[in-house]
């Protein structure tokens, strides 16, 4: 006679093992974690220093801010652009915002001319609104 009947060894198993689900989601914490300083980080600038008060607060949707490397290289959203191209992006997102305010980085080591190339090209495109980023004053 067998002590074990049928039904038993048929039996599945109704746990789930959530150790693998929990190392899972240890290591997309610590990719997010590790990552996300790196999305917020734009070029590596070197902005000149002045003094002022600080800005009005903006919505993040109405600011683009455009930099110029010590090269004289345009970026805008971490991608490098050539002037017309960047430009040519600007004078949409006007368009579709017009209280869109351009922020402008340029290196302390960078050239005057790609500088006065954006804000003129801007200006005779109906862009009028940018504001010049500087290192803020230590404070004292």
């Amino acid at each position: 006679m067998r002590r074990f009947s049928q039904r038993n060894s048929l039996v599945t198993l109704s746990d789930i093992n959530i150790t693998p689900l929990l190392d899972l989601a240890f290591v997309l914490l610590i990719i997010f974690i590790i990552t996300t300083p790196l999305l917020e980080k734009g070029l590596e600038l070197k902005l000149p220093k002045a003094g002022g008060r600080a800005d009005p607060k903006l919505d993040k949707r109405d600011i683009r801010t455009v930099e110029i490397d010590p090269k004289g290289a345009y970026a805008m959203n971490k991608r490098r652009m050539r002037l017309d191209q960047l430009l040519a992006q600007l004078v949409q997102d006007v368009r579709y915002n017009p209280n869109l305010v351009i922020y402008v980085r340029a290196d302390e080591n960078s050239r005057m001319k790609d500088f006065v190339a954006l804000i003129d090209a801007c200006t005779h495109n109906g862009i009028s609104r940018y504001s010049i980023r500087t290192e803020p004053p230590e404070r004292r």
